[in-house]
């Protein structure tokens, strides 16, 4: 099968935090469009874009009020455009994320629900009676992904459900003209040029048409990968097969890639069955512990999984969502050596693999930021008993010794960034041959032109209790030590690359290292 798709390499800007163009501390699109020349040199085929739309900010810009513009403190359509022309100069096809589950509640569509008791435009979102004799609780047991209930009563004594923040009302998928209007601005976007979508909580616009009870006392996970009435219901595709038929109907292989969860890894395949969407989002890596038994599990079930229905997977690490890989495999010194092995490990693998902001210079979690920075509702939802996503939107360093090292042109960014991450820039590891930056471009170039990598198939060779050793041909050798120890391997071929930099091979891994030998 073909399709640029299939084996891209995807880097996911977070707008807000990639580079600030106009010199206020937040990032924007001219921001970003000056640097694309970076992902570029880097090897990324396509970028995927945060929201950049009109927003309250309550969530980081996942609360759109308007889906057909762009944020003021983001820039113009004009700079979007300009963004997009310069991305396809470069070579980079460009995805930006649509968020069907829910609006901001300034949104004009909940605005005018709110004015319309009893009226057509209150069935956009889900308006449910409360229980109890006055209707003074909410209509069910659901919790919200960011914690307390999922539901907020009106004036006039109605509840809407919101999964999210408050500020976030759920949008009513079971009303055609909530279909058809986000048919209208997929069509927006795809007539400006833009090579596909990144749908946010693709597998929550369905919920169960009675609203049932979950009798839980507390969520399953963070977005569901339980059997829960709110997500993954079967009549999500549904959706997605008549938004395939739009992307179908544009020139070019425009594509859409679900964040979706399930409760299995074959309910997750059924979103890229060949009539629906083109990737999915594979969390099984990135949730997996640093140990070669787990990461060989979920590479062999998700490969099978992906078979059976005609698509690759995808392979992430990190994203704007979760704790950086360096921070979360142990930290320091030997967290930093496993994100760097489990990032070539990852390139090794059939299918595409995505690569959140800041991966490619070893950023790690910011866990010290003042209460007085945070945003993250996560953070003032939980009690401040959780950290929060802000430690992994901090704005890049790009050169200099001290903040913002290149960011912009204000001192102060909208996240502080750590004193120290001078060493960590692009431009302090551009010239270094051991950089982190350096090992992502070596290995993310001859993932482009050696023959056996990208899309295909592997298969496992025998190896020492904690190492991988995967084979895919022609001629392509990846073998990864999850241990601490050096081990010895009876490899056939010469060095191309290690996560370590080290330049030579002579059969000894060390603990925490990825090779690739070519014969």
């Amino acid at each position: 099968m073909s399709g640029w798709w299939r084996d891209a390499v995807v880097y996911q800007v977070y707008v807000r935090s990639f580079a600030d163009g106009n010199g206020d501390g937040d990032g924007d699109l001219a921001g970003v469009r000056a640097r694309l020349a970076h992902l570029a040199w880097l090897g990324a085929d396509a970028v995927w874009l945060t929201p950049f739309y009109p927003s309250p900010m309550a969530d980081g810009g996942y609360d759109v009020a308007d889906h057909c513009d762009v944020d003021p403190r983001f820039g113009t359509l004009s700079d979007f455009d300009d963004l997009l022309a310069h991305a396809h100069r470069l070579g980079l096809r460009v995805l930006v994320d649509v968020v069907p589950n829910h609006t901001s509640d300034r949104h004009p569509w909940f605005t005018e629900a709110l004015a319309s008791p009893g009226g057509p435009a209150r069935d956009r979102y889900l308006f449910r009676d409360g229980r109890g004799p006055d209707g003074e609780e909410p209509p069910n047991d659901w919790e919200s992904v960011f914690g307390g209930p999922a539901w907020t009563r009106v004036p006039d004594g109605q509840w809407y459900l919101h999964l999210f923040a408050p500020e976030q009302p759920d949008l009513n998928w079971r009303n055609p003209q909530v279909r058809a209007d986000f048919r209208k601005v997929l069509a927006f976007w795809l007539d400006r040029g833009v090579d596909g979508f990144r749908i946010d909580v693709a597998h929550g616009v369905i919920k169960h048409p009675d609203l049932p009870d979950t009798g839980l006392r507390e969520q399953i996970s963070l977005l569901g990968r339980g059997e829960l009435p709110y997500f993954d219901q079967d009549e999500v595709h549904e959706v997605y097969r008549d938004w395939r038929r739009l992307f179908d109907s544009y020139a070019g292989e425009r594509i859409g890639v679900a964040e979706a969860w399930a409760s299995t890894p074959q309910r997750l395949a059924r979103y890229v069955r060949p009539d629906e969407l083109h990737q999915a989002f594979n969390f099984a890596l990135l949730e997996a512990p640093w140990s070669a038994a787990e990461f060989r599990s979920v590479v062999d079930s998700s490969l099978a999984t992906t078979a059976e229905v005609g698509a690759t997977t995808t392979w992430v690490l990190g994203n704007h969502d979760v704790q950086r890989p360096v921070t979360r495999y142990g930290g320091g010194a030997v967290g930093l050596r496993r994100a760097r092995a489990a990032a070539l490990f990852s390139f090794a693998l059939p299918g595409s693999v995505y690569v959140h902001q800041g991966e490619e210079l070893g950023l790690p979690e910011v866990l010290d930021l003042p209460d007085e920075a945070r945003q993250d509702p996560i953070w003032e939802r939980s009690g401040r008993t959780d950290p929060g996503r802000d430690g992994c939107r901090v704005p890049l360093p790009w050169n200099g010794d001290e903040p913002p090292f290149g960011f912009g042109a204000s001192p102060a960014t909208w996240l502080p960034q750590p004193p120290d991450w001078g060493a960590l820039s692009v431009a302090a590891q551009r010239d270094r041959a051991d950089s982190v930056l350096n090992t992502y471009r070596t290995a993310l170039a001859l993932r482009r032109e050696h023959p056996a990598l990208g899309d295909g198939a592997l298969r496992w060779l025998d190896a020492p209790q904690d190492v991988l050793v995967l084979r895919r041909e022609p001629g392509f050798t990846c073998a990864t030590n999850f241990g601490a120890d050096p081990v010895r391997l009876d490899l056939p071929g010469h060095l191309l690359c290690r996560s370590d930099a080290v330049p030579t091979w002579t059969g000894e891994l060390p603990g925490a290292t990825t090779a690739w030998l070519a014969d």
